[in-house]
């Protein structure tokens, strides 16, 4: 990743950032607008995208909190900044048609926390977490052994900050998300660097059913989580060797443009070319050609020809009334 230079760098960082904000919640049950969650990204991350949605005040939430535990990752993380995060992620005070206290502990004045399943009458307690009236004290010695150096190594520290969070649960809602983002800011301090490449959540997603069974097995045993350890160094290690899937369209843009290094082109083929990388949506014919490129109809056909003449672009062979042009395989 580092060879491929800074733009493609944030390309690939924009992707993988979509997916991570969009697979920590799908693993609660939440689908986001994709085009959303990636709009919200580029617009804060400055990167330049064909087409911007419009923003959503939750999304935005979810995104502003997943950035500034990764951005952010060398400042403390404290109650306030705990706070803040829940705050963002319900803006309208409300989880679905729930009104919940955002911004602050939970209180349990509706009875004990409880992660529960199972229809009325079979329902069946997978957890509950410690009473309301020690979060207090337990959160603050969380946050002062997080923010703690030395021991443990790392990475193993960010299992255990998911783990110990979610085991406090100290939000009405919303707390396997900022356990996600706090583990997240955990492996950027192991990494010292707030760039990241893979999606720990998209990992975890896929694995949705292992690791709240692993969770459970965690939480309702002793103190030796030995277990949950390796799970979670397992699924971060598959997490890492599954990056190059997510990443292939940014490293496929990178050999494209390797190859063709030092080809004289207009910034009119430029941006169709990386329109094409990128994903382009239909069939590019000449007459969408002139549309993206603003150009005349003629104008756009003679870029078209001198990349057929170059070998850069190809017929289609999907026929059709109009021609239509994709990138010529790679040498």
């Amino acid at each position: 990743m580092h060879d491929i230079g800074l733009g493609l760098q944030d390309q690939a960082t924009l992707r993988v950032l979509t997916e991570d904000v969009l697979k920590t919640s799908e693993i609660e049950g939440e689908r986001l607008n994709p085009d959303t969650v990636r709009s919200s990204l580029a617009r804060r991350l400055g990167v330049e995208v064909s087409a911007l949605a419009p923003a959503d005040r939750h999304v935005d939430g979810v995104v502003d909190m997943v950035l500034d535990a990764t951005g952010h990752f060398e400042h403390l993380l404290t109650t306030e900044r705990l706070f803040g995060w829940h705050a963002a992620m319900f803006p309208t005070g409300y989880s679905g048609l729930t009104l919940i206290h955002t911004g602050r502990w939970r209180d349990d004045a509706a009875g004990p926390m409880q992660v529960v399943s199972g229809s009325v009458g079979r329902r069946r307690v997978h957890f509950e977490a410690p009473p309301a009236r020690l979060l207090d004290a337990e959160m603050a010695q969380f946050l002062a052994w997080f923010n703690t150096g030395g021991e443990p190594d790392p990475v193993v520290k960010a299992g255990l900050a998911h783990l110990w969070f979610v085991t406090l649960h100290p939000f009405d809602d919303g707390n396997g998300r900022i356990a996600r983002a706090v583990g997240d800011m955990a492996l950027a301090r192991a990494e010292k660097s707030a760039q990241r490449f893979y999606s720990l959540s998209a990992q975890i997603q896929r694995e949705r059913k292992d690791y709240y069974d692993m969770l459970e097995h965690s939480q309702l045993g002793g103190l030796d989580v030995t277990a949950w350890i390796e799970w979670f160094l397992a699924c971060l290690l598959r997490a890492i060797q599954g990056a190059e899937v997510t990443l292939s369209a940014v490293l496929t843009k990178a050999r494209f443009w390797r190859q063709w290094a030092g080809t004289p082109l207009n910034e009119r083929q430029i941006k169709l070319i990386n329109r094409l990388l990128d994903g382009f949506d239909g069939k590019l014919t000449s007459s969408k050609w002139a549309v993206i490129a603003k150009c005349s109809p003629d104008t756009a056909l003679r870029d078209i020809q001198d990349l057929l003449a170059r070998g850069m672009l190809k017929k289609s062979d999907s026929g059709g009334r109009s021609t239509s042009y994709t990138l010529a395989d790679e040498a």
